[in-house]
């Protein structure tokens, strides 16, 4: 039996990348599938591909960073499968813009603060209550290695991913008697499109992720690890970082 079977899955943030790959992995095992993001091309792209596939999608346009658009989508989720079982926060992500918080822009300190981890608060404050009418259910929040704040030059997105840390513990304690457990998955360097031309275009890029002796990780390593998380495989696990470093030892 597929691992996901009979769960519905909202996915913020999987119009490319790791929530593509995640979103079409849990089309595959079985689940239900609410694609979201703000790029609506790439969105309903993601979402056709697994309705070719065989599997259930739709898309959903939205912005996590709005209140008012995340509470619309996961209402519109419950109203077109009628549940929810599954919430996978996506959104976010490093860019040229940090460095040094004595340099780094404050724009992207914000920006960092509103949609990694805003984001990731905004989702779970919507989500989980539908979850909890549901039965129980899995929160997975995508964290990043940097989040346990040993990389230098991305001071922004290094504090958010910490925030994201901590506020997936506290609200793992806080609804653990509900049912809802939620983890995060911290992950290294993958090899995403914004990774691979990084790889191209910046000079010190090579000596960062040639500190993973095991390389650069694939799209679908995380994909798969949010399966379980998500599955009934995990049924006792919460409140944990799933780190994913591949071999990056400090």
């Amino acid at each position: 039996m597929a691992r996901l079977s009979g769960k519905v899955a909202f996915l913020a943030g999987s119009t490319s990348g790791i929530g593509k790959a995640t979103a079409e992995i849990f089309a595959a095992e079985g689940a239900r599938v609410v694609v979201s993001g703000r790029r609506a091309a790439e969105g309903e792209a993601v979402a056709q591909t697994i309705l070719d596939a065989g599997g259930q999608a739709i898309f959903m346009r939205m912005d996590v960073s709005e209140p008012e658009q995340v509470e619309r989508a996961v209402a519109r989720t419950v109203e077109h499968f009628g549940r929810l079982d599954i919430l996978f926060s996506n959104a976010g992500g490093s860019s040229g813009a940090d460095g040094p918080l004595t340099t780094g822009a404050l724009d992207e300190f914000w920006n960092k603060m509103r949609v990694d981890l805003f984001g990731t608060f905004l989702c779970s404050r919507f989500a989980i209550p539908q979850i909890i009418k549901s039965g129980g259910g899995s929160v997975i929040n995508m964290a990043s290695m940097v989040g346990f704040g040993s990389t230098r030059g991305r001071d922004a997105y290094s504090a958010a991913k910490g925030a994201v840390l901590t506020l997936t513990r506290s609200t793992a304690r806080e609804f653990a008697a509900q049912r809802v457990r939620v983890n995060a998955i911290a992950p290294a360097a993958v090899k995403t499109e914004r990774i691979l031309k990084m790889l191209e275009t910046v000079p010190d890029a090579k000596s960062i992720t040639s500190a993973q002796t095991l390389g650069l990780i694939e799209l679908n390593e995380i994909a798969y690890a949010a399966v379980y998380l998500g599955s009934e495989e995990a049924r006792s696990i919460t409140g944990q970082i799933l780190a994913i470093h591949a071999g990056l030892f400090e």
